[in-house]
């Protein structure tokens, strides 16, 4: 029974060094892309160690579940696992880390039943606030333009995703502003940050204890946003971007000095606003490697026991 209680072990000390460790590090403001492979890396991490524990503790606890996880296993991988009487300590992880998975399955399932529901409601209000003209057939063009007294430019994810702009915010946008909106929030699209922001918010709001699933969160909806501005940046000029963003958060009072829920917004102007400080792809290249072997730890220390049985 002790390489379940290492794995927990493990998850939990990855949960709390390695956000404090990308907290400090220089790097995620100037590669977010980067960034983001490395906070996926580190939960996924997290739960590969609670489903290999769990998967131990129940070959632990039960005769049956141990027949299927070393049923072509010898005899002597058996063994070195030491899976004899534990006692009620392996049928009780075992079945709080199985409720746990089941509780964050539910919750991803709600995050994404509540997006739908969101984007349907959108879709409806669309259709009300730009209905189509006797005999005007729907084209599925990508830029909708919505009559509006405020400056607002998002995205409506779909089987036909659209950008829906207002006419506050056309009459704001100037030259290629208006394009680099475009390529920002298309950036999203490609991304599938959409998928992300579920996952996280899933997490979050299904662990609100467990503080490496809040700052998941957290950092997801910021380094997604700066990720999309690069993806602009590069195709219209970091200038354009930042005007861009200016003129549509203006009248929000995002650069006051109350806080608002969009309190990023005068951190990522400054950030466009300064020459680019990029990484050398060797270095990304290097901490996409280091990133990428973190879930791959918690795997090896499952093996262990069995390959130093085999030889």
């Amino acid at each position: 029974m002790m390489v379940p209680a290492v794995l927990l072990l493990l998850g939990a000390l990855t949960a709390v060094a390695a956000p404090r460790l990308i907290a400090r590090a220089d790097w995620p403001d100037r590669e977010p892309v980067v960034a983001l492979w490395a906070w996926q890396c580190v939960v996924v991490a997290v739960l590969l160690c609670c489903a290999l524990s769990m998967t131990l503790s129940a070959a632990a606890a039960w005769q049956a579940v141990r027949g299927h996880v070393f049923a072509p296993a010898p005899q002597a991988v058996v063994e070195a696992y030491g899976l004899g009487p534990t006692g009620p300590w392996a049928a009780a992880t075992a079945v709080a880390l199985a409720c746990g998975g089941l509780w964050s399955g539910a919750m991803l399932v709600r995050e994404i039943v509540r997006a739908r529901v969101r984007r349907r409601s959108r879709q409806a209000e669309l259709l009300v606030r730009a209905p189509l003209l006797p005999g005007e057939e729907a084209t599925g063009g990508r830029l909708v333009v919505l009559e509006g007294t405020r400056p607002d430019a998002w995205w409506l994810p779909g089987t036909a995703p659209q950008l829906v702009v207002t006419t506050a915010a056309l009459r704001r946008l100037k030259g290629r502003q208006l394009d680099a909106v475009l390529a920002h929030e298309q950036g999203h699209a490609q991304a599938r940050h959409d998928w992300l922001l579920h996952s996280s918010s899933a997490l979050a709001t299904g662990f609100p204890q467990v503080p490496v699933f809040a700052a998941f969160q957290d950092e997801m909806h910021r380094l997604v946003e700066l990720a999309a501005d690069d993806v602009a940046s590069r195709r219209f000029g970091r200038l354009t971007t930042a005007l861009a963003l200016v003129e549509l958060n203006e009248e929000r009072g995002v650069f006051g000095p109350a806080p608002t829920p969009q309190a990023n917004v005068p951190q990522r102007v400054n950030r466009l606003l300064t020459p680019p400080d990029r990484l050398s792809a060797a270095r990304r290249l290097r901490l996409t490697a280091a990133a990428s072997l973190v879930p791959v730890i918690p795997v090896l220390v499952t093996l262990v026991p069995g390959l130093r049985a085999l030889g």
